[in-house]
């Protein structure tokens, strides 16, 4: 099948990076490796990846896609920024640390201030009554949940605060959820880490990924849960 030969042909491709000989031995008529990634992908079943290359608070997001003739890139963007003190390991982060998480991390759900702007995957269009909870109390930490429903902290201060997405119009314009930390969620590792437009003033995130806002349009138009997209920081 097609996936099992994608999969092994890029198994094969990241063990040659430590042993050489490994590559030679691929088979002839085997479809095209996938890409030397510049971060470590967990391909899975993934015929869409999403590629984040830190460099301190800065980083390069590529959008590669899966075809016959193997991996091409669909857009990348140089002017990406990151969590103000740069990654750290998913596995370790802790909420409030202003970090980015490393790691390979599904994308199944959208939401946005504004319309969708034609994206595949399920979008919910933000209401005021909308919030992401970040309280470390609340059993329904790092899950959108209403205000009209209760059940956390609404308060934005301090390191248990929640986010109010509509107070967010530019950053939250069009949002893709990095599904870091949901199943199922450590309370205090971190939540809301998401892949959403850049600030006005271009600055760094809190711990998402923020990309201008045309080369986030082009993604949410690409994107497509039949393709079962992820995302890789490193």
């Amino acid at each position: 099948m097609r996936a099992a030969t994608r999969v092994a042909t890029a198994a094969v491709t990241s063990a040659a990076v430590a042993c050489g000989s490994l590559l030679a031995a691929a088979p002839a008529q085997a479809s095209p490796a996938a890409p030397h990634f510049p971060v470590p992908v967990r391909l899975g079943g993934a015929d869409q990846v999403i590629t984040v290359q830190a460099h301190g608070s800065y980083a390069t997001v590529t959008a590669w896609q899966w075809t016959r003739g193997g991996w091409r890139v669909v857009v990348r963007s140089t002017a990406a920024r990151i969590g103000a003190r740069g990654v750290v390991n998913g596995t370790t982060r802790v909420q409030g640390s202003y970090q980015t998480p490393t790691g390979t991390f599904s994308i199944t759900q959208g939401f946005g201030n504004g319309p969708n702007p034609g994206t595949r995957m399920p979008y919910h269009h933000v209401t005021a009554h909308d919030w992401w909870v970040e309280d470390r109390a609340s059993r329904y930490y790092n899950r959108m949940r209403t205000d009209t429903l209760g059940g956390f902290r609404l308060t934005e201060a301090g390191v248990d605060g929640s986010e109010h997405l509509a107070e967010y119009p530019v950053q939250y314009h069009n949002v893709l959820v990095i599904n870091f930390n949901t199943d199922p969620a450590v309370r205090g590792r971190g939540a809301g880490i998401f892949l959403h437009d850049l600030s006005t003033s271009g600055g760094p995130t809190a711990g998402c990924v923020a990309v201008p806002s045309g080369v986030l349009t082009t993604i949410m138009r690409w994107i497509a849960p039949a393709d079962h997209p992820v995302i890789a920081i490193g």
